[in-house]
């Protein structure tokens, strides 16, 4: 006996078989998959490189995301041309899939119950569905049939859901197609930055950045939304929430899945705090003199990042909380916060916050008072944000209550959120960088002109990532491309505007 039954052959197996005169033998064949994307608005995207998209338009990319994951679980995707959401073209593509061959067809999108969701319908038509809508969330709208003998999936169209749902049951049959072991994840003991809450009856897969911060691991959630690609691409981990469970407290021990090898995340950098758009910059330069070191930025505000700090969640924070009785900025909230913990204030810059308005600013919004004015909308910032702070100031100045601005409990996290929601008209104003503005084209009218620190625990700033950082605001060309996004004086980069 050289090998026995669902062995999978390396090159040491083929040399023992040819050494031992065995030139044949009866092998698994590759499974194929048939991936039939469904949706009239999809778009290829060679065609949308050509101009500009129609209204309503979406570049069609999950059958390559599915075809990428198909051909890292060893198997053989097979794309079929888009479907529009008509049953009668939706037949005959899956009829076509499973006359070219295939062992399993995914078909992406149309698993929920919309109007235009017709996948379920034409399945139970063609064949049997056996599972219609699993608890897990994302991927809640999954469909498990059988079709001539063959399985058949209904994978939701948004792009989380559908990895949801390749990961947890179409991976596994790929495997048992394949004659291979189910994969598993490496698991490692961490401990969420702050509580995971969930609904109950279903079983939640979060996505999470990972980070070692002293002799703890820990795990930051990462935007929840199923449509919200990028928190793929930042995730570190995955943790799960039970079904039974309302949700994981802060600090409370858990296991996640790792999505990066473990030395990734023994040298990420956590950063918890204000979002700023010169942190996907900062992280990539740091990338550029220490390969080796991640950052892991979470945008949660400035409060919530001297939280983190306090609490031993992150090695620092980015802070902009303006103290209204002194005009000063970061250190009379660091002082309360952190107590007794030594800390120092390392200038990133100063930048200017203002009103962000739709091109040619319909509305004639030219100060903060105009906020209170009949039909006018605005998005606002979460509570504890730095720039909720600063807007409750001078709303204060400008004798303008709260609850007579149109939107203030209307949240976002992020600039560039707020900078969204105003071009697609969501909102006629929000305050934020002008960064964010000029990055979609957007109006801007300034407000004030505030400094942004990154608040750092004197004990972490021997750490060789935190120096990389501190090495990185010293790089000529991270300065250069800050400047260059608008609204930052980088002259006080890297300046140590506080310690105590």
């Amino acid at each position: 006996m050289l090998l026995p039954h669902h062995h999978l052959l390396d090159p040491a197996d083929v040399a023992a078989l040819l050494t031992a005169g065995v030139f044949r033998l009866p092998v698994k064949a590759v499974p194929q998959v048939a991936i039939v994307p469904t949706g009239s608005e999809l778009v290829d995207w060679r065609e949308a490189a050509r101009g500009p998209l129609a209204p309503g338009a979406i570049i069609e990319s999950n059958s390559l995301f599915l075809a990428g994951l198909v051909r890292q679980a060893g198997c053989a995707p097979r794309v079929l041309p888009r479907c529009p959401d008509e049953p009668d073209a939706l037949r005959a593509a899956v009829i076509a899939a499973l006359d070219s061959g295939a062992h399993l067809v995914v078909v992406n999108a149309g698993a929920s119950a919309g109007t235009k969701d017709h996948t379920a319908d034409v399945l139970a038509e063609l064949g049997e569905v056996m599972v219609h809508g699993i608890t897990v969330m994302p991927g809640k709208p999954t469909i498990l049939a059988k079709v001539r003998g063959r399985p058949v999936v209904g994978s939701p169209g948004y792009p989380v859901s559908a990895w949801v749902c390749f990961e947890q049951l179409v991976s596994p049959a790929l495997a048992r197609l394949s004659g291979r072991p189910a994969p598993e994840r490496d698991t490692v003991v961490a401990y969420p930055a702050r509580r995971l809450a969930s609904k109950l009856g279903q079983e939640e897969h979060v996505r999470v950045h990972l980070g070692r911060v002293g002799e703890r691991i820990i795990a930051t959630p990462l935007k929840r939304g199923a449509g919200t690609i990028t928190s793929l691409t930042r995730a570190d981990g995955i943790v799960r929430i039970p079904a039974a469970s309302e949700g994981i407290d802060e600090g409370t021990e858990v296991r996640a899945e790792l999505l990066r090898p473990r030395s990734v995340v023994e040298r990420t950098l956590v950063v918890v705090g204000s979002h700023d758009p010169t942190l996907d910059l900062l992280a990539d330069q740091i990338k550029r003199l220490a390969p080796h070191v991640h950052l892991s930025s979470s945008n949660l505000g400035s409060m919530a990042g001297l939280v983190a700090i306090a609490g031993g969640r992150c090695h620092l924070g980015g802070t902009h909380l303006l103290d209204p009785d002194t005009g000063e900025y970061n250190v009379s909230y660091v002082k309360k916060v952190l107590g007794g913990t030594r800390a120092r204030l390392v200038t990133l810059a100063m930048r200017s916050q203002g009103l962000i308005v739709k091109r040619g600013n319909p509305k004639g919004i030219t100060r903060l008072a105009d906020l209170g004015r009949a039909g006018v909308r605005f998005v606002n910032r979460q509570p504890g944000s730095g720039t909720r702070v600063l807007l409750d100031y001078h709303l204060q100045r400008a004798g303008l209550a709260a609850d007579a601005v149109r939107g203030y409990d209307d949240e976002e996290y992020t600039h560039m959120a707020v900078a969204v929601r105003v071009l697609a008209g969501g909102a006629d104003a929000g305050l934020g960088v002008l960064a964010a503005a000029q990055a979609l084209g957007l109006d801007f009218v300034p407000v004030a002109e505030e400094r942004y620190d990154l608040c750092i625990p004197v004990a972490h700033l021997g750490d060789e990532r935190v120096q990389a950082l501190l090495l990185a605001l010293e790089a000529p060309a991270f300065r250069a491309a800050v400047a260059a996004m608008g609204g930052y004086d980088v002259t006080p980069m890297g300046k140590v505007a506080w310690e105590g």
